[in-house]
């Protein structure tokens, strides 16, 4: 009976551990379409922090019936609230600013900035799957926000 039991905790000990052993956190890192699939986003590693930039635009110029003017001109940084970053190209525009890993698949403590409203809001991501972030911004508390899913570029 001592040996059953033995050999049972053993077996028991050896699947609940193994899996943690050799197994690398997930990675948001890489390319990824917003949910509207109008901007792939660059998110990369610098200083052990996370951030993020457009890297691509589906319509990276205005188009020829803009209200502004602008027709066939790259988009801009049209609606920040500082007029001297309104002129800002919005490829290469930095969007997620300083995030840190909370957890194996969460990244909290960071910033989303909107280019289309020209705000900032506190933010939490989640990866789902591989493929899959659940990217929330929200003013204040995470209760009022709104959530997005991104999925991997290729």
């Amino acid at each position: 009976m001592k040996r059953f039991l033995f050999l049972f905790i053993s077996i028991f000990l050896c699947i609940s551990i193994t899996p943690s052993f050799g197994m690398e956190p997930a990675s948001i890192t890489g390319l990824w379409w917003n949910q509207e699939k109008s901007a792939q986003i660059e998110i990369y590693e610098s200083t052990g922090r996370i951030y993020g930039k457009i890297v691509s635009l589906k319509e990276p110029v205005y188009p020829s019936d803009d209200p502004l003017g602008m027709a066939g001109r790259p988009k801009i940084d049209r609606n920040n609230p500082d007029p001297l970053k309104r002129k800002r190209p919005l490829v290469g525009l930095l969007i997620l600013d300083a995030f840190r890993r909370t957890g194996d698949r969460t990244w909290e403590d960071g910033f989303i900035y909107d280019p289309k409203n020209g705000k900032t809001y506190r933010c939490r991501m989640t990866l789902d799957t591989p493929n899959t972030l659940f990217v929330r911004g929200f003013i204040g508390f995470s209760l009022l926000g709104r959530t997005t899913t991104w999925t991997r570029g290729k």
